[in-house]
């Protein structure tokens, strides 16, 4: 993973002292509200409901064991004791005082951690694949790329003040896509062309919250070494046409559509003619250089199925099933991914305790070369684990409630924070997420079900991705009652779409019965391969519709 130089060290601490001294004379009454909101949102500090939200960058989604351990002993000194893993695989306190933030972000300088850009309008977290390294299927590691991004983006001077937020997303698998990449600002998708040479495909203008859309390919193929030098200019474009005068359309996929994506990608590439051969143009020095950031750990000569694996596989039936789910291959024999599922029922998706945070740590220095990954479905991964050591991880996680064997499955649910702690929801998420966990907790019958993504949103701001759930549940405010609206189809995978719309929404406690009728729908028309998705694909919103406000049995 990248760790700072001198310089990276200077400006950072640099940006301490100075928010320290900016919260100082807030408190002084030198700067007004009005004043301080950019400086505060500059640092990633919100200010929610209940109280302050801090959101801490963790650059493509990788921690070492020692900032776990800060993170811990930051939410133990600082809040109340635990974190919240967002779907930008970032690191949220709900409960910090304005007055301690300097002292955290010190706290997290001290181990190479910082909350510049999580918020603001300005470019975000680049996020990418949880597996990347490590997956087999991949074309190459995409993290040297986040890396490059991450550097040209932070504190880019002409960036700062774009008409607002602004999301980009890697991926470098060719069949499958865990960073969701055609429902970002930019998506960046590594490819090879017809004559072997490395580039990246290029989607623009996708997004969710208020209008939610999947991004257009701009460029099937654009070279390595030009990947900055062509981002600069999409940006540039959104900047320099992007709508000011209303937030809500303000956003890069409102441009994109009202252009139409040829004529925007069109005004990109005479830009990119201006500034392609400038200093921004990446060389092949640079971009090795960068890869050395990302070095394999000291793997071991293993191979594949040992048999103290086989065994257990044989006598344990719960250990069989969380290997099936949340247990992936890894390019290195005798090697395996393993994914920690956040998502324990009574417990909000995504939140982790002081002492979990330590478990993991120690967790991850024991059997995975002390590295984390946060994922965008609120979960976390030890990428690089012995098969040999699996049984014995399993056994460490279980006391944890990390080890449910829901990864993928309809439990494993995306939930924002919702109306329990964000100041812009319309309603709860977090207590409809444990209603559907609660009635659907047989693990069989969840395996049964197979892959269902259900995702919940307390807003349309979408921060619990409901537009791409299989299933997606927003939160709506009616004269000042929650309901719920659902949607269907939704797909963030490569078949990315927008979900459709049910029908009229639904007081909170009927949730998980209409949850239950759309699931009953898809399990009695589904054929033996067919996936919830692909059952709603042939079938269509009507059965499910009809079943869920009609009261009436639906058949295909």
């Amino acid at each position: 993973m990248y760790l700072y130089d001198d310089y990276d060290r200077r400006i950072q601490q640099d940006r301490v002292n100075q928010f320290r001294e900016q919260v100082q004379r807030w408190r002084n009454g030198e700067l007004s509200e009005e004043e301080m909101l950019p400086l505060r949102l500059q640092n990633g500090l919100y200010i929610q409901r209940l109280a302050p939200m801090l959101r801490i960058a963790v650059p493509y989604g990788t921690l070492s064991s020692r900032q776990l351990r800060q993170l811990a002993r930051i939410t133990r000194d600082y809040d109340k004791g635990y974190a919240h893993v967002t779907t930008r695989q970032n690191i949220q306190l709900n409960w910090p005082a304005v007055d301690d933030v300097p002292d955290i972000l010190q706290d997290l300088l001290d181990v190479e951690m910082h909350a510049n850009q999580t918020s603001g309008n300005c470019i975000r977290n680049t996020t990418t694949d949880e597996f990347a390294g490590v997956n087999p299927d991949e074309l190459e590691d995409p993290r040297p790329y986040c890396e490059i991004i991450r550097q040209w983006s932070t504190f880019h001077p002409e960036f700062a003040y774009l008409p607002r937020k602004f999301k980009i997303a890697v991926n470098a698998c060719p069949d499958l896509d865990r960073a969701a990449v055609q429902v970002h600002d930019i998506g960046v998708e590594l490819v090879r062309n017809e004559n072997g040479e490395r580039g990246f495909r290029i989607y623009a203008g996708g997004g969710l919250g208020r209008t939610p859309m999947v991004g257009p390919i701009i460029r099937d193929f654009l070279p390595e070494l030009d990947l900055l030098t062509y981002l600069e200019s999409i940006v540039r474009v959104y900047n320099r046409y992007g709508r000011r005068d209303n937030k809500f359309k303000a956003r890069i996929k409102i441009l994109v559509k009202a252009l139409g994506a040829e004529v925007f990608a069109g005004k990109v590439e005479q830009e990119w003619e201006a500034v392609r051969e400038s200093r921004t143009r990446l060389t092949p020095e640079a971009v090795a250089r960068y890869k050395t950031y990302f070095r394999e750990p000291a793997y071991e000569q293993l191979t594949d199925g040992p048999g103290e694996l086989s065994d257990k596989r044989t006598t344990d039936n719960e250990f069989s099933k969380w290997l099936s789910r949340n247990v992936q291959p890894h390019k290195k024999p005798g090697y395996a991914i393993v994914t920690l599922t956040v998502k324990k029922t009574g417990v909000p998706p995504g939140d982790i305790t002081d002492k979990q945070l330590e478990r993991i740590a120690d967790l991850a220095d024991q059997y995975s070369f002390g590295e984390v990954r946060t994922t965008h479905h609120q979960n976390v991964v030890l990428a690089d684990v012995p098969q040999r050591d699996l049984y014995d991880l399993w056994q460490a996680i279980r006391p944890l409630g990390f080890a449910t064997a829901n990864l993928g499955l309809l439990t494993d649910i995306i939930c924002c924070p919702g109306g329990d702690y964000c100041a812009l929801a319309n309603a709860k998420s977090i207590p409809v997420a444990e209603m559907i966990q609660r009635r659907f907790d047989n693990l069989d019958y969840i395996h049964d079900l197979g892959e269902i993504e259900l995702n919940i949103s307390g807003c349309m701001n979408a921060c619990g991705h409901h537009h791409v759930g299989n299933i997606g549940v927003l939160g709506v405010d009616k004269k000042g009652l929650e309901f719920y609206q659902v949607s269907l189809g939704g797909s963030s995978q490569r078949d990315a779409e927008v979900g459709k719309i049910l029908g009229p929404s639904f007081a909170r406690d009927d949730m998980d019965d209409v949850v239950e009728k759309i699931i009953n729908v898809y399990v009695e028309n589904r054929t033996e391969e067919e996936r919830f998705i692909d059952t709603y694909r042939r079938l269509g919103i009507e059965p499910f519709k009809q079943r869920v406000y009609d009261k009436e049995p639906a058949h295909a």
